[in-house]
């Protein structure tokens, strides 16, 4: 998901989403911890998105 495909998000479903994506990249390293993650790319990944939601985050904060 990029950047502008979180424009007519709300905060709360932001909030969500980046809910879903910690608990996602805490699963993947530790899969990765045990050597047994394929696309460890996908890690880079999930971490892009967490930046970007939390910058979505932020900007909504800081309009309001």
């Amino acid at each position: 998901m990029n950047f502008k495909e979180l424009e007519g998000k709300t905060e709360k479903e932001l909030s969500s989403l980046l809910a879903e994506d910690r608990s996602r990249l805490h699963a993947l390293s530790m899969k990765r911890a045990v050597n047994q993650v394929k696309d460890v790319r996908e890690i880079r990944e999930i971490r892009q998105h967490i930046a970007r939601v939390m910058t979505k985050l932020t900007s909504l904060k800081t309009q309001a």
